[in-house]
């Protein structure tokens, strides 16, 4: 599967953006889903995932009640919508996919379990 990454920009302290994750393939229900981020001089770390049909998801604790992650499998297209922007949410937003069952897994939350990724979208928080 191939990953398109899209919706980052400058944005300012408090607002939102709309991430957005194109995939290609027949079989995108199928896949785990999940976005990280990496700031410049830190390592890559989980943002949210989510299940192949959509109905389980999961956050990283930091971005619980301001992030939310979801999937559209008729576009084969998974979304993270990001409220409440902080300064520190500044980083390289990158989609990443797997074909395991990853949601039901402790590995669901660690880069090396997915096996696809996308280019990466900047997102831009100022304060």
């Amino acid at each position: 599967v191939q990953l398109q990454a899209s919706g980052g920009g400058l944005v300012q302290a408090g607002g939102s953006l709309r991430l957005s994750c194109a995939a290609s393939g027949r079989t995108f229900s199928s896949y785990s889903m999940g976005w990280f981020r990496q700031a410049p001089g830190k390592e890559r770390e989980f943002v949210a995932g989510i299940s192949g049909s959509g109905s389980i998801t999961y956050y990283a604790d930091s971005m619980k009640g301001r992030f939310t992650i979801s999937r559209d499998n008729a576009k084969n297209t998974v979304y993270l919508q990001m409220n409440s922007l902080k300064p520190e949410d500044t980083a390289i937003y990158y989609c990443a996919a797997d074909k395991s069952a990853l949601w039901v897994s402790d590995r669901r939350y660690l880069p090396y379990a997915y096996d696809y990724w996308g280019q990466g979208t900047q997102v831009t928080v100022s304060s």
